[in-house]
């Protein structure tokens, strides 16, 4: 037999933004608890709302499972004496097993106390494991109330805890579990009763709480696609604002609310954004332009309505007064002209302004576009895009609102008659702004996105602070990813090297081992993201290993290990046996140059190595030039019979020193042209 067992912790309003967490968490932890306690069950389901968590247990047994095991104790000679009593070593095993001495068991040279332990019953168990389950849970922040010693994220108001029509009673901080539920705050009647834990969502909807997370986001979905729909429009619905309003509401009803047209003059984003990040409405367009429309959730039902939809007009009108203020304040001077304003701003402690930072930026935007051979249209878009990039942030609408930047830049631009590849530009070379966010797509964007990512990156290395661990308050590891897809994304081949040298010459950073170390720590950040880009891309991990012998240019990494993945699935066992031959010898002689002296050649596999050496080479260094690195994985494989030829018929360690430097210089010949492509040492063969 078994029941339905019900947990529901009842606190204060939870920040939205832990709520899917924690019920993640405490699924995760009762599947655990109920395994572990040989409870077996149908099916673990957890659910929320900003007053409560609820855990519900489908099918649960009424009994645990029987538990029969065999411990083994020591072995028979030690646990028998000659005649076959049981010694003191067997008595005090057995002891301790709770079995007599006469029922172990002989097995394969030991004894074993069989042991069998009847399930006992799951209503006995479950106040120690409900209370467990409650106290057991984690989060971000935690509070005090009270004169508790006790931690919540809130404080805790209610719990029910039953199996079946049962209560399971418990208790902590002071509060005593039974069936006594509380409903929605202003549309129930207050506390309600849950006769059994089978009538839980029934209960709750009765007095207006959708308890279950998923049906309430799917209703919350469904009205407003309805109810923009209904005004002939399309409602903009972002995941992480539908999540947010998923949990700040129980009873959800979608409203409609009106926005004065004159503000619609104002950028679009300059409206969205105070609707969006600061009163969490949708916004509803039409042919892709904003209408005098938004949509946002009550935390009720349907009465009264229009003077719901009244409070919501005039809070949001009052924000975007503010918008029309600010965007009028800074009309009054161009772009350029708030850009001077820029030499106020510190950029970090000890590296200038961000005025300063524009400089380099417009340095770094021409070296780019150079290094990518791009038109000279572009390189000038790019060059004026990197001097009016920032000046956006000290404006008052991005003052205000920052979540505008660069996006209010673009529009300013446009409005001071800038190219339009400018403007979008100032706009795309924050991205990604996050993980949702995509990459630039012109190339002015592109070079003006890299040229500040590498001058973040450089100017916080220089100053010890790479990121550790948990801690990345420059959000430099978002940064450099975004610099590995946007590369790849756009196949732009252009050295890692170059660009922290350019970056540090802006810096007037000239010490030798200064350079060198900076160079070493940003070369070692992008291999971590580009390692992770790869593995997303389903690269084995030892070809990932192997083309990192240079990563100079991300995107010809990312070539060549698309090519050894796929040259190493197809089958090249022993073409790496042979290549990894001429490496294992070559790299031990370090004194060794990897030149050679066909005068000096004893035996005709010699010659016939450095003949196909000679025509791989020429064959690779075309190959590489048309980015073709298969096909220079494929000439190289032609080495691996004239290797193994090589290693067959001499010995490389001849006793005349003149031979063997001559052989070892051979041989690392060969294994610098295979390392252009890969250490293929580093392939894991079956």
């Amino acid at each position: 037999m078994s029941r339905t067992l019900l947990l529901e912790i009842g606190t204060e309003e939870i920040p939205a933004y832990a709520m899917p967490g924690i019920i993640a968490q405490l699924k995760e932890n009762a599947e655990k608890t109920f395994t572990a306690l040989r409870l077996t069950y149908n099916e673990v389901k957890t659910m929320g709302t900003p007053r409560r968590i609820a855990l519900i247990v489908n099918g649960l047994a009424e009994k645990q499972a029987d538990l029969s095991k065999e411990n083994r104790g020591p072995a028979v000679n030690i646990a028998f004496d000659e005649a076959g009593n049981p010694t003191k070593a067997a008595q005090g095993f057995a002891r301790g097993q709770g079995v007599e001495a006469k029922d172990l068991v002989t097995k394969v040279g030991y004894v074993y106390a069989m042991i069998h332990e009847a399930g006992g019953k799951t209503v006995d168990l479950l106040s120690d494991t409900l209370k467990g389950l409650v106290d057991g849970l984690t989060f971000p922040n935690n509070m005090h109330w009270g004169d508790l010693d006790y931690k919540f994220i809130r404080p805790l108001r209610w719990l029910v805890g039953l199996y079946g029509d049962e209560v399971i009673d418990f208790e902590t901080a002071n509060v005593k579990s039974g069936r006594i539920s509380r409903g929605h705050r202003f549309l129930s009647q207050g506390d309600f009763e849950i006769r059994s834990a089978d009538d839980y969502e029934k209960a709750c909807e009765e007095q207006f709480v959708i308890v279950d997370h998923n049906r309430r986001r799917d209703m919350i979905k469904n009205q407003i696609v309805e109810l923009a729909e209904s005004k002939g429009g399309k409602a903009q619905i972002e995941e992480g604002l539908l999540e947010e309003v998923l949990y700040l509401v129980e009873y959800p009803t979608a409203l409609c609310g009106t926005i004065d047209d004159k503000y619609l003059k104002l950028p679009a984003e300059a409206v969205i954004t105070p609707m969006r990040d600061h009163q969490r409405y949708f916004p509803v367009l039409k042919d892709g332009r904003l209408m005098p429309l938004f949509i946002t959730i009550r935390n009720g039902g349907s009465e009264h309505l229009e003077v719901v939809q009244h409070g919501n007009e005039r809070v949001l009108r009052a924000r975007l007064e503010d918008a029309q203020f600010f965007f009028d304040e800074d009309r009054k001077k161009t772009l350029e002209q708030h850009g001077e304003k820029l030499k106020t701003v510190v950029f970090q402690d000890g590296l200038g302004s961000i005025y300063d930072k524009t400089n380099r930026l417009e340095v770094l935007a021409a070296y780019i576009a150079d290094e990518l051979k791009v038109s000279e249209q572009d390189k000038r878009d790019a060059i004026r895009a990197a001097k009016l990039c920032k000046a956006d942030l000290v404006t008052g609408m991005v003052t205000e609102f920052t979540e505008l930047q660069g996006i209010m830049g673009r529009e300013y631009a446009l409005l001071d008659g800038e190219n339009p590849a400018v403007a979008q530009a100032i706009d795309e070379h924050y991205m990604p702004r996050g993980a949702a966010d995509g990459q630039p797509k012109s190339v002015a964007g592109r070079i003006v996105s890299l040229a500040d990512k590498i001058d973040n990156m450089v100017a916080t290395f220089s100053k010890g602070l790479i990121p550790t661990g948990s801690q990345d308050p420059f959000a430099l590891r978002r940064q450099a990813l975004g610099m590995v897809n946007m590369l790849v994304e756009a196949e732009y081949h252009i050295s890692l090297s170059g660009l922290v040298s350019k970056a540090m010459e802006q810096f007037n950073i000239t010490d030798a081992k200064t350079q060198t170390k900076l160079q070493a720590d940003v070369a070692d950040f992008m291999k971590l993201r580009l390692k992770n880009v790869l593995s997303d891309a389903d690269i084995r991990y030892d070809v990932v290993d192997a083309v990192f012998v240079d990563v100079d240019d991300i995107y010809s990494v990312t070539l060549r290990a698309q090519a050894v993945n796929e040259a190493v699935k197809n089958g090249m066992e022993g073409a790496i046996q042979a290549f990894n031959r001429a490496g294992n010898i070559s790299r031990k002689e370090k004194a060794v140059k990897a030149q050679c002296d066909e005068a000096v050649f004893v035996d005709d596999t010699e010659k016939a190595l450095y003949k196909t050496l000679t025509e791989v080479s020429g064959q690779v260094a075309e190959y590489v030039s048309q980015q073709d690195y298969l096909g220079a994985v494929n000439a190289l494989t032609r080495l691996s019979s004239p290797i193994d030829s090589f290693f067959d018929a001499v010995m490389v360690m001849d006793k005349d020193e003149r031979v063997k430097n001559n052989r070892l210089g051979l041989l690392k010949m060969v294994d610098q042209l295979i390392c252009r492509i890969a250490d293929f040492s580093k392939i894991v063969l079956a």
